[in-house]
């Protein structure tokens, strides 16, 4: 079964609506998948183990696990990484402000070329325009390599990628990895594919709504990312 080779997580905070949408679309496609709940509320907490109960899919509490505030995605990936090793499997990350359809990830595993790192779905808003972080493929029009970086948007990260980079060295001062990690698939000899024909719905930033700032009121969202040492890339 393909979907044997695949572990795929969702890093959820908060945005309880959305994530829900997001987890529900993985399961109806035929997968389960790993939710790692980074210090929602009590109550979308509550609700993820209620998802848990109905669909089958894990959840990992990070307030039971780690004692670093939001966001963890450092930790997450050492842990899903892991995982995928000991048992040969690629790693798909899928955010939960993505809606997948139900191809998305037979799609994505089929797409997987010798010596291929990542490969990750084009995002794509409610009228199908490509949109953050993708809006430079707005000009691309097949599928291909594509050298600049990969959003963790719903982006598979495979088995020989995993097993040659080790996790463990990401900058622990970062919140976020996207960026560094294809870079250095690139760097290390693999290649990163974007699939235009893969789209998939993105709702940019669901989950910290302050980050819409970046388009509202760019000042304040540059302001706050310094002062408050917020979304270091």
């Amino acid at each position: 079964m393909i979907g044997d080779t695949v572990h795929i997580i969702m890093p959820v905070k908060d945005s309880i609506v959305t994530a829900e949408e997001s987890i529900r679309a993985v399961v109806e496609s035929g997968y389960t998948l790993t939710v790692y709940d980074d210090y929602s509320s009590a109550e979308n907490a509550a609700r993820l183990d209620a998802l848990s109960d109905e669909l089958g899919i894990e959840v990992i509490h990070l307030s039971e696990r780690v004692s670093h505030p939001s966001p963890n995605y450092r930790w997450v990936l050492i842990d899903a990484q892991r995982e995928c090793i000991e048992k040969g499997t690629h790693l798909l990350i899928i955010e939960s402000d993505v809606i997948i359809n139900a191809a998305t990830i037979d799609t994505l595993l089929r797409g997987i070329k010798p010596k291929t790192g990542m490969i990750a779905s084009v995002t794509t808003d409610e009228q199908g325009t490509i949109n953050f972080p993708y809006e430079y493929a707005r000009w691309i029009h097949t599928d291909g390599v594509c050298h600049k970086r990969l959003s963790f948007c719903c982006t598979l990260l495979t088995n020989e990628f995993l097993r040659a980079y080790d996790f463990e060295q990401l900058d622990p001062e970062k919140n976020w990895y996207d960026v560094h990690i294809s870079h250095m698939a690139v760097k290390m000899g693999f290649t990163n594919i974007l699939l235009i024909s893969n789209p998939v719905l993105h709702r940019p930033h669901s989950s910290r709504p302050w980050k819409q700032l970046k388009y509202t009121n760019p000042l304040l969202y540059y302001w706050r990312k310094l002062t408050q040492r917020k979304d270091k890339i």
